[in-house]
């Protein structure tokens, strides 16, 4: 769904030469990350998260290596408020019953704004799973590129373009097994920072629109 303001490409200014000479971006506080693991979380989740008019968005698959081998994901779903990212793991039959009475009526309002990197393959996983329609999503790889820019533009990317900050993508952590029952602290952070950084760049954005 198309968003005021938003249907112009970026006229951003330049950004820096060297991406490693920026500071690290970093991210939200552990003790900022809800991992849902009781129907009280979820609870928690779902009254925060429709109250919300925007949320950063993203989903984590466990990776596959083999030809011709399907992914079984998304196995993680994160959404992230300003101060707090919910993490919603759906691996197993006992997450997703926890999750899915959370994420189908957030992802599916139309009042809500779900902001992200490179949301196709996580919309059409949602939706081939679970038989979630996500609506009113604003992909920010497209929105976000310079006039005359024709490839996507990536977290990494647009972390350093917007806030002036330098965003690890550790490959060793992104191919990890995301179907863990028990996901290192590594993976609870990495999965927040991604959809937190989202929705920090939207607002960001919003706060300082282009000419």
């Amino acid at each position: 769904m198309s968003t005021p303001g938003l249907s112009r490409p970026v006229t951003a200014g330049p950004a820096p030469a060297l991406e490693d000479e920026l500071p690290p971006y970093v991210g939200i506080a552990m003790n900022a990350v809800r991992l849902v693991r009781t129907e009280g979380d979820a609870a928690d989740a779902l009254a925060a998260l429709m109250a919300a008019d925007a949320i950063g968005f993203d989903t984590e698959s466990k990776p596959t290596f083999a030809k011709g081998e399907v992914s079984t994901g998304p196995h993680l779903v994160q959404l992230a408020l300003d101060d707090v990212v919910w993490l919603f793991q759906t691996a197993t039959p006992a997450g997703t019953a926890l999750a899915i009475p959370v994420m189908k009526p957030v992802l599916e309002s139309d009042a809500i704004l779900k902001a992200g990197f490179g949301l196709g393959d996580d919309v059409r996983r949602l939706r081939a799973k679970f038989g979630i329609e996500a609506k009113n999503v604003l992909d920010l790889s497209t929105a976000l590129r310079r006039r005359g820019e024709r490839n996507p533009l990536g977290a990494k990317s647009a972390v350093a373009r917007f806030l002036g900050q330098r965003l690890q993508k550790s490959k060793r952590i992104t191919t990890t097994n995301w179907s863990l029952p028990r996901l290192s602290e590594q993976q609870l952070k990495y999965a927040a920072d991604d959809a937190h950084a989202a929705l920090r760049i939207y607002r960001h954005w919003r706060a300082n629109p282009p000419a």
